[in-house]
């Protein structure tokens, strides 16, 4: 059966053994196209175009230029470090270059302000957390951002929180913590978060109430800071997701790991205790995940193509190690529909932590 391309305006003769002659506007008129083309011949017309679309990059149809994986907090820090695990594999996926870019600020709220500012297309993905969607814009008045703004592509990681102190802090677990504060011959204790409002924050804020004890708090832009400064001995302690990183800094002298927040201790660092274990805190308990968001009106078919995307990075054996690498542990797959009931979920119980401990916005 003679074809014929025209070059000139895209269209193809086909001359069938009826003498038929079909015209496919394959590039340039689609409808007018399919609209001529006989019945038997729609069936394998849609089968060779759905064949096309499976070759190559899982998700290449998704986007067409570069695409920036958003962070909220500087460079350093655990967030960026899981997202630099990422970038390369997701890029190889979508079959575009995947950036990554580091705005901290106000407890990661400039960052999702900018991932809602930008089109919804999927050349913007954010990699974030309870903390900046949920937890900030509880606590932060000039927050105006909130959670169902974002579609939750995928979860990434889990992460326990573990306790941190300055070097010379004269405590070793929780229950010598509760009780120096306790001490009215101490000076209030001071601890550090990545923002009023984040995470970290409330969970100082419940702890600081469950002692009965007022404590300083001492907001950062991002993990990295705040560590800096407890390493010089400026903030008296912090919760905060583990990453493998603390072993160095406590090998180093710089901090101590005093305690995971929980009740058992986790196989990440089976030697550090676990607030289970006393007698002052066993039922206090924090954990963390971080994943990949978009905006709400991103297209379902964008939508799904970037969460098989990510699911084939996720289930690479090298990207779980890596992951696991940072002190994290990889999330468990789930689909669209399940992401969508946690990040509700999440939002419902923040809220209600947020009366809890009497949280005003501010």
């Amino acid at each position: 059966m003679p074809v014929r391309n025209s070059t000139e305006n895209g269209w193809f003769e086909h001359c069938g053994s009826d003498g038929a002659r079909l015209r496919f506007a394959a590039l340039f008129k689609p409808k007018e196209c399919f609209a001529v083309i006989p019945s038997r011949l729609k069936r394998s017309f849609v089968a060779l175009c759905c064949g096309v679309a499976l070759v190559g990059p899982a998700a290449a149809a998704c986007v067409y230029r570069p695409v920036t994986l958003l962070v909220p907090y500087p460079a350093g820090g655990l967030s960026d470090v899981i997202a630099r695990t990422l970038n390369v594999p997701l890029s190889q996926q979508l079959g575009q270059p995947v950036l990554v870019e580091n705005l901290g600020g106000a407890g990661g709220s400039i960052a999702a302000q900018k991932a809602l500012s930008a089109p919804a297309d999927g050349h913007m993905l954010f990699l974030g957390s309870p903390n900046e969607v949920i937890l900030t814009p509880l606590a932060n008045a000039a927050v105006k951002l909130r959670h169902d703004q974002f579609t939750l592509v995928g979860p990434v990681t889990v992460n326990p929180l573990v306790l941190l102190v300055r070097k010379d802090l004269p405590v070793r677990s929780v229950d010598e913590l509760v009780t120096y504060a306790r001490n009215p011959a101490n000076k209030p204790l001071s601890y550090g978060s990545v923002g009023y409002g984040s995470l970290y924050h409330f969970a100082g804020e419940e702890l600081s109430a469950r002692v009965g004890v007022q404590m300083l708090h001492v907001p950062y832009k991002g993990g990295a800071p705040l560590l800096q400064d407890m390493g010089s001995g400026q903030v008296d302690f912090t919760m905060m997701p583990w990453a493998t990183m603390y072993r160095g800094l406590a090998q180093d002298g710089r901090l101590r790991i005093a305690g995971w927040v929980g009740p058992r201790r986790d196989e990440l660092a089976p030697d550090v205790p676990a607030f289970g274990e006393g007698t002052l805190l066993k039922d206090f308990e924090y954990s963390t995940w971080a994943g990949v968001m978009v905006r709400k009106e991103t297209p379902p078919a964008t939508l799904a193509c970037l969460h098989q995307a990510l699911s084939n990075v996720l289930t690479q054996p090298e990207i779980k190690q890596a992951i696991l690498n940072t002190g994290s542990r990889p999330a468990a797959p789930q689909s669209l529909d399940e992401s969508a009931r946690r990040l509700v979920a999440e939002a419902a119980r923040f809220q209600a932590l947020a009366k809890t401990i009497h949280l005003q916005p501010q």
